[in-house]
């Protein structure tokens, strides 16, 4: 009852649905959320070693149609076609190398079919107060290589957008460029490959590590683990603390309580009343027998007779008392104390 009593106080409960909260986030946000994350590195990681091990084929022959085969990232494709430079569109506030830039978007224009893909060209680096310059593509039929790449997810509530003339995207989506150019294309976009027609700064591909996500996912569930545990052992710590102070207060008063009835139950002798009588009577006879060989020298008096004055001290010293008038005296003061 006293442990029950200790949970269910306020501070306690408020803690523990901390706690559990915590603890589900956890388990079913955090940690999911890096060791996904971590999951999907090794996944990329795995697809960009084997592209890099093929040969590059006819983008035909890999994506035939407009929608993207996942297996197929990151293989590296050739396509003959033409740029559509009154179409092309910026991409700002990349982090590339370390530096801020801005990558370059165009449409191409695949030769004997409809198909138009989005072509990402590059980057180049960024001036303050306006639009940096961008190197024409190169006009007429151009053959290009490039690696395929999945569209970038978008916020909803950001789109396009015109900059001092020239469109602005917030990511690198043929979704967004096809309806700000009204020109479909298809769901995926090629990354260009160094050294090819229209490419600007390369865009190195992405280191093969794992990175930290591995390691903050199992944190996340040790933190689970955890809480709750740290929340058990300090709720056992107060337990056994109050049980120690409720012990501690207990026994004094069961000193207390235990000492007193033992006391007043204890039998008082009862004391026999022919044994008090002899006493006294014992204790008469000493005092008579006492009184009869003294003589009271040390208050400079008789008794019954008060203080004798200072100069007269001398002289009662060498008068002899009377010891009829003596005895008297003192039967008269053994009489008055005990009576009888």
């Amino acid at each position: 009852m006293h442990v029950l009593r200790t949970i269910l106080r306020p501070g306690w409960i408020a803690l523990g649905v901390v706690v559990v909260a915590f603890a589900v986030a956890c388990f079913t946000l955090l940690a999911p959320w890096q060791l996904g994350k971590n999951s999907d590195t090794e996944r990329r990681n795995d697809l960009i070693r084997t592209a890099s091990s093929l040969e590059t084929v006819p983008l035909a022959d890999v994506a035939p149609s407009s929608t993207l085969d996942p297996s197929t990232e990151w293989r590296q494709v050739a396509v003959t076609g033409r740029y559509l430079e009154d179409r092309q569109a910026l991409v700002r506030l990349r982090n590339i190398q370390e530096r801020p830039a801005v990558v370059v978007l165009a449409p191409f224009a695949v030769t004997g079919s409809d198909r138009v893909i989005l072509i990402n060209r590059g980057f180049v680096r960024p001036v303050e107060g306006g639009v940096p310059a961008i190197p024409s593509p190169p006009a007429g039929e151009q053959t290009v290589q490039g690696r395929i790449r999945a569209a970038e997810s978008v916020s909803a509530d950001r789109g396009s957008r015109a900059d001092n003339g020239v469109l602005t995207v917030p990511s690198i989506n043929p979704g967004l460029v096809a309806t700000a150019t009204s020109t479909p294309m298809d769901d995926f976009y090629l990354q260009l490959s160094p050294d090819q027609p229209g490419s600007l700064g390369e865009i190195p591909l992405p280191q093969l590590d794992t990175g930290p996500y591995l390691s903050y996912g199992l944190q996340w569930l040790a933190f689970g683990i955890m809480a709750p545990l740290g929340v058990l052992y300090f709720l056992i710590a107060e337990i056994r603390s109050r049980r120690r102070a409720a012990a501690a207060n207990a026994a004094p008063v069961a000193e207390d309580t235990g000492a007193a009835p033992a006391a007043e139950s204890a039998p008082r002798p009862e004391p026999s009343t022919a044994a008090s009588r002899a006493e006294r009577r014992r204790q008469i006879r000493e005092e008579l027998r006492a009184a009869s060989g003294t003589t009271m020298v040390h208050n400079v008096g008789r008794i019954g007779h008060g203080p004798v004055a200072e100069d007269t001290v001398g002289d009662v010293r060498d008068v002899k008392p009377d010891p009829r008038s003596q005895d008297g005296d003192v039967r008269d003061k053994l009489s008055r104390r005990y009576g009888g």
